[in-house]
């Protein structure tokens, strides 16, 4: 009599394992819950949720490296979070906000920034791991990342928080934002990663100086030092930009004399031989 195979039992998990995949559903569930607050007006609770989803996105990479707990799921499981947290929401925000003001094609801007953020976390997991990529590359995302997309995107929501004026939620300035945003998201733009930054051992105990200051005013003037934050950033890309075109040239420069001492060696060994 036919049986058919049973399928094979999952193997259990170590909870190393599960910790980051933990932060990143946790992340989901703030991206979530941005959007409920959103739905009710309470705009600065949905940016504080995003904001939260955005620490938890930022813990669960560097756990899992450190508890080596890294996975194909939990990256699926990552990206998957970022689409909603940092672009579903911000774009849901930004409507509710604002853009269900400018009718139909409100809605078409609104629908661009998810779309982009889909397609820049699709095109990072290819890109991801792929071979023969020079050490520098590392140290640079291509294009802006999603997290600091919804950041940049919510600027005007932000700083509209703290100087209420009328022309900052006007539709206008909303759809510059997000049109720019997107574009940038799926551009070839490298931006800083920071992953990798070191900081020199003199420098360790000034880098947790400002650290402790930058805490003091996130929590005494949150939205002023969001907002200021946000424009320090989208000043750093040119710099990024040169910094990349830099560091490509420098090692394209350094390909081209390990080609020539290598083609200078193979001609000495010809030559002895021929000696």
């Amino acid at each position: 009599m036919f049986r058919p195979s049973r399928p094979a039992r999952l193997k259990g998990l170590s909870l190393n394992r599960m910790i980051p995949n933990i932060l990143t559903l946790l992340a989901l569930c703030a991206g979530v819950t941005a959007i409920r607050y959103g739905l009710h007006g309470e705009w600065e609770k949905a940016v504080v949720a995003i904001a939260i989803a955005a620490v938890f996105d930022g813990l669960d990479g560097r756990v899992a490296r450190l508890l080596r707990g890294t996975s194909k799921f939990g990256a699926e499981l990552d990206s998957l979070s970022d689409f909603v947290g940092f672009g579903v929401a911000p774009a849901l925000l930004i409507y509710l906000w604002t853009m269900q003001n400018a009718g139909g094609l409100g809605w078409v801007l609104v629908l661009l920034f998810p779309v982009c953020a889909a397609l820049r976390l699709a095109r990072f997991n290819t890109m991801a791991g792929a071979p023969d990529t020079p050490p520098f590359v590392h140290s640079f995302f291509i294009g802006l990342p999603t997290p600091a997309g919804a950041w940049i995107v919510l600027l005007p929501m932000i700083v509209w928080f703290q100087y209420p004026v009328a022309w900052l939620r006007h539709p206008l300035i909303a759809s510059v934002f997000l049109v720019g945003v997107a574009f940038l998201e799926v551009s070839r733009l490298p931006t800083y990663s920071f992953k990798r930054v070191r900081v020199p051992h003199r420098y360790v105990l000034p880098m947790m100086l400002l650290v402790g200051v930058l805490a003091a005013f996130l929590v005494a003037e949150p939205w002023t030092t969001l907002g200021l934050l946000g424009l320090v950033y989208l000043a750093s890309l040119p710099a990024s930009f040169r910094s990349f075109r830099r560091l490509r040239r420098q090692s394209l420069l350094e390909a081209e004399a390990l080609l020539k001492e290598q083609a200078l060696l193979q001609e000495q060994a010809e030559t002895n031989e021929k000696g």
